[in-house]
């Protein structure tokens, strides 16, 4: 049995909270779980210098696990980042870059910070799901404060991992899950059911076509699901 009695096909229990960081031009705390992630974003009148000029803006991102995150103190990365955490956030930049036409934007740059409060499975698909959302909210302030003439065509994107433990498809594997699994896989989806990315890895064997379109419908599943946080948080 699942923690939290779930389902094999069954997200944890999510949900969003906007504004919790008053200076933020948006923010979003997620929780899946026990998995929680604040999303902020900050809106910068600039480019980096290979966009200068273009007319373009660019969407980046930054990913931290704060130290009391996880179950023994995370050591703060203030040496510079480790490999594990670009590789997170490039991941994250990249999903966000496929919500909207950069020309739009103008020769601006959404910054999103992603900053993990605690940690159990997941914190890089919660992540890429509260962003998106901090996103849309932070340039319908820029149509609200008049920077941008009208609010831009959006394409909802969202993420979920899915895995195979003990021969069996889940979805949503929390840390526990996760660790034991012999397959996991994390899978970005736009709105329109188009794959942004696909991330999966094999853990003692490598796993076959029938267990990755297993995991890959499930995502689907729970992915359809996590748009729905589009629609509430739009009202």
């Amino acid at each position: 049995m699942r923690n939290n009695n779930r389902n094999p096909e069954e997200l944890r229990p999510v949900s969003i909270e906007r504004g919790v960081q008053f200076q933020a031009d948006a923010s979003i705390l997620i929780r899946m779980g026990n998995t929680h992630v604040i999303c902020g974003v900050s809106v910068e009148e600039k480019v980096p210098p290979f966009l200068k000029g273009s007319g373009k803006g660019w969407i980046t991102a930054e990913y931290g696990m704060l130290p009391c995150a996880t179950d023994s103190r995370y050591k703060r990365e203030t040496s510079g980042r480790s490999g594990r955490t670009l590789e997170i956030q490039r991941l994250i930049g990249r999903s966000l870059r496929m919500m909207v036409d950069l020309t739009t934007l103008g020769e601006r740059t959404l910054r999103v910070d992603c900053d993990v409060l605690n940690a159990d499975g997941g914190t890089r698909t919660a992540s890429i799901t509260g962003a998106a959302i901090a996103v849309r909210d932070a340039l319908e302030k820029l149509v609200r404060e008049g920077k941008l003439e009208k609010m831009p065509e959006v394409m909802p994107i969202a993420a979920i991992s899915a895995g195979i433990k003990d021969g069996a498809p889940l979805l949503d594997l929390d840390y526990m899950e996760d660790s034991s699994a012999q397959t996991d896989a994390n899978f970005v989806m736009s709105g329109d059911g188009r794959w942004v990315e696909i991330q999966s890895t094999a853990e003692g064997e490598p796993f076959d076509d029938e267990s990755f379109l297993a995991m890959k419908e499930l995502a689907r599943k729970g992915i359809k699901e996590l748009f729905d946080l589009w629609i509430d948080s739009s009202e």
